[in-house]
């Protein structure tokens, strides 16, 4: 196994005492952020993690023989994860109700309410609202993570498709597919009568298992196995979706999802991705 340390700063003597720690025959760098130490003992997993959230820097092991070209699909989540806010928290500060809906949000993205449920709640206080809000908040506020596009140039150098599926809306999905050139998108529909949202969403809900359908049938689609395919997302919304992966990354996550992830990234950006999915094909 390899062990990819990751961070903003990462001093040399800390990268020298995990080297020593794990016995890795060799520190490379692989970007300013981040450092594979080769051949690790991954025995000292409980060690290196414990180091690592005491230092504040990101640390997650790859087996060394894994190239980026083994995967086929990068399942993203959209809200927090390749975008820094929650849009449906930034139309409702048009309401003057950021408050309210953001409080529903993180409840639900903890796993204390039921999404579907969650989503119906924060939508129906939207009614009345101008559509032109939406296009306000995609124009205003909404920005692509760090590292999203240094990602995402990765991944399709390599070959790899992209679904971007989101338990958001299709107002902003569909922009982002066209801005990022994203092969598939999913996400609800928020129903608009006379130029105003009626505080309802059109047709099924995008939930946990629908993520998770999604996956499975661009999967399916794309005729890839299951450990071909990568997801990545925050809430506890992307755990189904994560399970059915290959590859799950909690970016920036909370608790419930760091601990259910193959990976964690906490410290650094959406590059941050790129060293755990193995090196370049030889």
């Amino acid at each position: 196994m390899n062990l990819i340390i990751q961070g903003i700063d990462i001093p040399t003597p800390s990268l020298k005492q995990l080297a020593k720690l794990t016995g890795a025959k060799a520190i490379e760098a692989v970007s300013p952020t981040a450092f594979r130490l080769l051949a690790a003992d991954v025995g000292q997993r409980e060690t290196v993690a414990a180091f690592c959230a005491q230092n504040g820097v990101d640390c997650g092991w790859v087996p060394a023989e894994r190239r980026i070209g083994d995967f086929g699909l990068l399942v993203m989540d959209m809200d927090s994860t390749l975008i820094t806010i929650e849009c449906i928290d930034e139309i409702a500060d048009m309401q003057g109700l950021k408050p309210q809906v953001s409080a529903i949000t993180e409840a639900a993205m903890r796993g204390e309410i039921d999404f579907a449920e969650s989503l119906r709640r924060r939508v129906s206080l939207l009614e009345g609202l101008d559509q032109i809000a939406l296009q306000r908040v995609y124009d205003e506020r909404l920005q692509l993570s760090p590292g999203a596009d240094a990602l995402l140039a990765a991944t399709r150098a390599a070959g790899i498709k992209t679904l971007l599926v989101s338990g958001g809306f299709t107002f902003f999905t569909e922009r982002l597919k066209t801005r990022l050139a994203l092969d598939y998108t999913a996400a609800n529909l928020l129903e608009v009568a006379n130029g105003k949202l009626t505080g309802r969403v059109a047709g099924d809900i995008v939930d946990a298992q629908g993520k998770a359908d999604w996956l499975n049938r661009v999967r399916t689609e794309l005729g890839l196995k299951q450990e071909q395919v990568i997801a990545m997302g925050d809430g506890a919304n992307d755990l189904k979706m994560m399970a059915e992966a290959g590859l799950s990354i909690a970016y920036h996550a909370k608790p419930v999802v760091r601990a259910q992830a193959s990976h964690a990234l906490s410290q650094v950006g959406l590059e941050g991705v790129i060293p755990l999915l193995g090196q370049p094909k030889k």
